[in-house]
C-alpha cells in the first residue's frame, strides 16, 4: 500500500478546500441557515411538536442529511472529474498508485470534508434552535458512515460523467429529491398507510431516520434496519468500483 500517494492525493483535495472556502463552506452554511430561519423560526414557531419535539429542532438532522448527502457527492464527483478535464488525470495515471489507493485518497477528502462542514452546521443550529444530542457516538457514526458511503457515490459518478452537467444529474433530480421526500422536514409517520409504505423504498428514509434517532432517541424505523441499508449501499458501491476498475476500466480524460 502507497501510504505517501494516499497522503499527497487526500492533501491535495484538502488544500484544494481550503483555497474555496466561500464556495465549499461558507455557501452550504449559508443555505442551511437560512432553511433553520425560515422553517425553523417563522414556520416552526406556529407549527406544533412532532413526536414531542419542537419542529424547529425535529428538522435539524434532516437538514445535516441534506447537506451531507450533496456535498460529499459533489465533493468526491468533482475531485476526480477536474483532472480528467483540465488533463492533469495523466500525471496520476503515471504515478505508482493503485485504484485503491486513488479512490482512499478521493473518497477521505471528500468524506473528511463532508464531516468539517456536517458539524459546522450543527454548531451553527444552535444560534437558531434549541437540540440536544442523545446518542453523541452514534451520531458521529452515523454522520461518517453516511460522509463515507455518499462519497464513494460521488466518485462513481465522477469517473462516469463526461461534461459538468452530468455532474449534477444524478444530485438534482434524484438524491436532492429522494432527500426532501425522505422525512427531512416531517415524520412519514404522519403520511397515509399507504404513503408510509411506499416511502420505505426511499434508502434516505432510513439514512435520516437514524440519525434523527442519535439525538432525540425517536425513529420513523428501526435503527437496525437502517444501518443495515447504509452498510448494504456501501457495499454495493465498493462492489461496483471493484467491478469496474477490475474489467479493465482506466481513468481517461
Amino acid at each position: 500500500m502507497n501510504f505517501y500517494g494516499i497522503r499527497a492525493i487526500y492533501r491535495f483535495e484538502m488544500a484544494r478546500t481550503f483555497r474555496t472556502l466561500l464556495e465549499s463552506v461558507a455557501a452550504p452554511v449559508l443555505t442551511t441557515s437560512l432553511y433553520f430561519i425560515v422553517f425553523g423560526k417563522a414556520i416552526g414557531s406556529r407549527m406544533g411538536d412532532i413526536d414531542s419535539i419542537g419542529y424547529g429542532s425535529f428538522i435539524i438532522p434532516g437538514l445535516v442529511m441534506l447537506s451531507l448527502l450533496n456535498e460529499s457527492i459533489s465533493n468526491a464527483s468533482f475531485g476526480i472529474y477536474m483532472p480528467k478535464w483540465a488533463g492533469t488525470i495523466y500525471e496520476l495515471l503515471s504515478a505508482p498508485v493503485s485504484w485503491i489507493e486513488v479512490l482512499l485518497g478521493y473518497v477521505g477528502a471528500a468524506a473528511t470534508k463532508s464531516v468539517m462542514l456536517g458539524l459546522l452546521i450543527l454548531a451553527t443550529a444552535r444560534f437558531f434552535v434549541p437540540y440536544q444530542i442523545a446518542h453523541p457516538l452514534w451520531m458521529m457514526g452515523f454522520l461518517l458512515l453516511t460522509a463515507v458511503t455518499f462519497s464513494l457515490f460521488g466518485f462513481i459518478i465522477g469517473l462516469w460523467a463526461d461534461s459538468f452537467q452530468k455532474l449534477q444529474v444524478i444530485p438534482m433530480l434524484i438524491v436532492t429529491p429522494l432527500t426532501f421526500l425522505g422525512g427531512a422536514f416531517y415524520s412519514i409517520n404522519m403520511l397515509p398507510p399507504v404513503w408510509q409504505k411506499i416511502s420505505l423504498f426511499n434508502p434516505v428514509v432510513y439514512l435520516i431516520s437514524a440519525f434523527r434517532w442519535s439525538f432525540y432517541g425517536v425513529a420513523d424505523v428501526d435503527v437496525v434496519m437502517s444501518i443495515a441499508m447504509t452498510f448494504g449501499f456501501l457495499i454495493v458501491c465498493l462492489t461496483f468500483v471493484w467491478w469496474v476498475f477490475k474489467s479493465g476500466y482506466k481513468i481517461r480524460r
